[in-house]
Order: structure tokens, then sequence, then C-alpha cells
């Protein structure tokens, strides 16, 4: 089973080499990158591709690892003890399964998604060390080893706001996904906008990079960004001729707002222009 890319997804080479090494190795693959250049919709577009059902498993900063396990509802038992429910003799009634026990009880492999690990504590994935390598867990309530009957294909989102453990980077396949230069960013806007008139997509991109490259923003707009603004500009019939087309950037762009997303930038964006414009 190898991933050789999609319809829905422009994938490089050396990302596809990523995925299949990770499946080769049966290893996590851990994938890092800019917000917004396509981390999770990579899990989507390659569980599809392969065939694989996919469980996703979104992390918040309050999330634990128990919580992929599975967790134990006592308040629901109290509450059913209170009323004579005859579904308190069994505790496995209110065991809640994780996404790792689905994924590891599933029938047929699948693909597992833990999207954005670095948000939760420094302790989480330590705290998986476990489960993913040795593919099993205990329930100490119903005092049963959960193996899992396939290894599930495992994708592990970082947007790098911490560092990762030592001990679970070892664990991992590790794949960073590079900002995607012009041509590949042009394979992408295809895929969403397919038939775009070529001026529009050259000016398009054109802005789009100049606004990455301008110095000292604090969060440079992404791939999704992009793919915003230009439904933008396509919704408000704005032409090639209203960026400025093959022009030096001299003015801020329309619908910068899908662009830029602090007061910061924007206000930098229009002193820099400013700077040029007494320069000339």
């Amino acid at each position: 089973m190898k991933f050789t890319g999609s319809d829905g997804y422009v994938a490089t080479p050396e990302l596809m080499l990523a995925v299949n090494a990770a499946a080769t190795l049966q290893r996590p693959l851990l994938v890092k990158g800019e917000p917004g250049t396509g981390k999770t919709m990579l899990a989507e577009q390659a569980a599809r591709a392969m065939g694989l059902p996919l469980l996703e498993w979104h992390i918040k900063s309050t999330t634990k690892a128990q919580q992929g396990l599975y967790e134990y509802d006592a308040v629901s038992r109290l509450r059913d003890s209170q009323l004579g429910d005859a579904r308190v003799h069994d505790i496995a009634n209110y065991i809640v399964k994780g996404v790792l026990w689905q994924a590891f009880e599933a029938e047929q492999p699948v693909a597992l998604l833990i999207d954005e690990i670095d948000k939760a504590d420094i302790e989480f994935p330590n705290d998986l060390l476990r489960e993913l390598d040795r593919m099993e867990f205990h329930c100490y309530e119903t005092r049963q080893t959960i193996r899992a009957r396939h290894r599930p294909l495992v994708f592990i989102t970082s947007n790098n706001e911490k560092d990762l453990p030592d001990a679970f980077l070892r664990r991992c396949f590790f794949h960073y996904i590079a900002f995607p230069d012009a041509d590949t960013m042009q394979r992408i806007v295809d895929v969403h906008f397919p038939g775009l008139a070529s001026d529009l997509l050259g000016a398009a991109l054109q802005r789009f990079f100049d606004v990455r490259a301008l110095p000292g923003l604090k969060k440079k707009p992404s791939t999704s960004e992009l793919i915003d603004w230009i439904r933008l500009l396509l919704a408000e019939r704005i032409g090639p001729e209203h960026l400025g087309a093959g022009q030096p950037l001299r003015e801020v762009p329309p619908l910068v707002g899908a662009l830029l997303k602090n007061e910061q930038d924007v206000h930098l964006f229009e002193r820099l222009l400013m700077m040029q414009r007494n320069h000339r």
C-alpha cells in the first residue's frame, strides 16, 4: 500500500516518500510546518487515497493522553445507581472508548490523526510513548488489555509551539513541509480553482509572495489564506489590473485582511509602502 498523491492534494515527492517510509517502518509520521501548509489535510487525503478509514483526535491545551485511550464515566454510573438501573453492575457500560481504543479494535487497518500535539501539556507525548510503541494498553477498570488488531498509520502534526521530548521524537519518522515555491503554489491553486484565468493567478501569486517577503511580519500569510484571498477576489470580481500586475508593490492590495491577520502587520505594511513612496 503506497501513497502516490491524490487529486485533491498536491504532495511533493519528498512528502509522498515520508508517508510511505512511515508506513514501512510502522512508526508515526510527525509532520511539522507553518500553520496553513496542509498538515491536517495530508492525513485526510492520504487516508482517502490509500483506502483507509480516518480517525481524528484534535488536541487542545486541556487534552490528556488518557482521553485517547478511554475515560471512566463515574458520574453517569452514580446517577444510574441512584435510579436503580441494572447497568451499574457492569462497569464496562461506563467506559468511553477514545480514538486509540477505536483504532486498535478496528477490524480493518485505519489511519489515525493526532492533530496539533504541541498544544497539549509537555507530558502528553511521553504519556503516549508505550501505547504508540507497543500498540497496546491496559484498562484497569475492566481488567483487560487492549491490543491493536492492525497497526494504524499514525499522522501527528505540530505547529512547533513547543519542543517535543527526545524520547517521543525517536519513535517517529519526521517530515517538515517547507513553504511551497511559486510553481508548487500554482499547482495547489489549480486544485482549488481549476480554470482560473492565468493573468489573475499570476497577479495574485505575485502579490501574495510580495506580502510574504515584507520584513518584520508577525504572521506571514499561509497557503490557506491565499486560497481564501483568491476566493474573495473572484467573488468581488477583482481583476489583475486592480492588483498592479507586473508592477512593484506600491499599494495595499484589495481585501488584504484575508492575508494579514493582525493590526501590527497591517500598520507595518502601510508604513513600508509609505517609505517607498517617499523615497521615489
